[in-house]
């Protein structure tokens, strides 16, 4: 822990700047002031006790954004619900941020493309993967919707003062090797308990030369090593990606040189393989040759997720796509982040690519990630999926078997109808 003297970490640094204190260390409670706070569906869990409590008006509408991103369009009554609720409180507290159907996404994606978030910032939401925003040099964290409910009435949140787990990453990844590749073996190094209600903190000359889409990689998945934030130090990276599209101002820091970390893990990506975290958790990380091996077939194909679905990842995957087919025994499903980006598709011509080669693109959404929309497995079936989570049940059924892998990886296992090397299309 921090001697009473230390410097601070990058998380420790933002904290203190939210609580209006000098200095904190970890374990300290403090009364952070909430610079922006996303909900999406689960947030329908919170206008009740918003109410419960007294309130009636939202401390700062302009620093609340509502995303309608798990069910679209409503595929159950239940999902329907959800939606009207919170269209009626949007409009009943004045909220004008909703980003409703037709003009959705997924809701990390919708806080990082439309600049809700900035160095500096403390930022929540009523989703675990809200660690991605921690890209831009901020503490971004998932809450309940009980918590969420004063946040909205109040600004202001009671938060414990996390120890920062570093992981420093030096090295170049090779040809077919990509940032999910790094946050996978970090995820088999840390394991899903090992950043349990920690801050991680990336560093070193791999992550400086990372783009953002990038580095939205990276945080999201510190969610699976049960960290309560993922940060990356802002940049001239971080500034340009916010240059035209930075809601409010930024007000960037860094940790101290004296800081004190609580572990440091050193990674050396030279010579690293692609790699894929096997049934039944992220952490069950192995090299990609090694699973290729085995010759698993694969049911079905998921492109998607608020871990690789952006531009990038949809471009990475066609490169490897084109002048090739789906194979036919398994089922590719490619579920762009947002709304821009299925433009985006469309314009760029890789919607008819995909679906030219036997795929089915659908509109943005958090789609067959989470199990209870488009793309559930059957018992037993397997599926290899770019997104972030293969625990039991998962994608429906308890029984079936997801891998986590690469973009470039899932396109590659949709081609050849097994998990594949992405470097053999190459």
């Amino acid at each position: 822990m921090n001697s009473a003297n230390g410097g601070m970490t990058l998380a420790e640094k933002i904290l203190a700047r939210a609580s209006g204190l000098d200095r904190v260390v970890p374990g300290q409670i403090i009364e952070g002031n909430v610079d922006l706070a996303m909900m999406h569906e689960q947030g329908a869990q919170t206008v009740a006790p918003f109410h419960q409590m007294g309130a009636e008006t939202v401390w700062d509408p302009d620093r609340v954004v509502i995303a309608i991103d798990h069910w679209v369009p409503a595929s159950t009554e239940g999902a329907a619900v959800l939606h009207r609720i919170l269209r009626k409180f949007a409009t009943e507290v004045h909220l004008p941020h909703f980003y409703d159907v037709g003009n959705h996404g997924i809701c990390h994606q919708i806080l990082a493309e439309h600049g809700w978030v900035v160095p500096g910032d403390l930022a929540v939401g009523t989703d675990s993967h809200t660690n991605m925003l921690g890209a831009m040099g901020a503490v971004a964290a998932g809450i309940g919707p009980t918590e969420m409910a004063a946040v909205l009435a109040l600004g202001r949140l009671w938060l414990k003062i996390p120890p920062t787990l570093r992981i420093r990453v030096k090295g170049r990844l090779g040809h077919g090797v990509v940032a999910k590749d790094l946050v996978l073996r970090a995820l088999g190094e840390v394991k899903t308990t090992g950043a349990t209600y920690k801050s991680v903190e990336w560093t070193g000359p791999t992550i400086e030369r990372l783009s953002m889409p990038e580095r939205f990689t990276i945080c999201n998945m510190t969610t699976e090593m049960g960290a309560k934030c993922g940060l990356i130090a802002p940049d001239e990276t971080t500034f340009e990606y916010l240059r035209t599209t930075a809601k409010h101002p930024m007000h960037p820091v860094y940790a101290d040189a004296d800081a004190t970390y609580e572990r440091t893990i050193d990674i050396d990506v030279d010579g690293m393989p692609p790699m894929v975290a096997c049934p039944y958790s992220p952490d069950n990380v192995r090299p990609l040759p090694d699973v290729v091996s085995e010759h698993i077939h694969v049911d079905q194909a998921f492109l998607g997720s608020c871990t690789n679905a952006r531009i990038e990842d949809i471009r990475e995957g066609a490169a490897i796509l084109k002048g090739h087919r789906v194979h036919p025994g398994t089922r590719f499903i490619v579920s762009p982040a947002s709304t821009s980006i299925y433009e985006q598709c469309l314009q760029e011509g890789l919607i008819e690519l995909y679906t030219e080669a036997g795929a089915v693109f659908t509109n943005s959404s958090c789609s067959a990630c989470f199990g209870g929309n488009m793309g559930i497995i059957a018992p037993d079936e397997v599926c290899a999926s770019s997104s972030n989570r293969n625990f039991p049940g998962r994608m429906g059924p308890k029984e079936g078997r997801i891998y986590l892998m690469s973009p470039a990886a899932t396109v590659a296992a949709a081609i050849r109808g097994e998990i594949a090397d992405p470097r053999e299309f190459a």
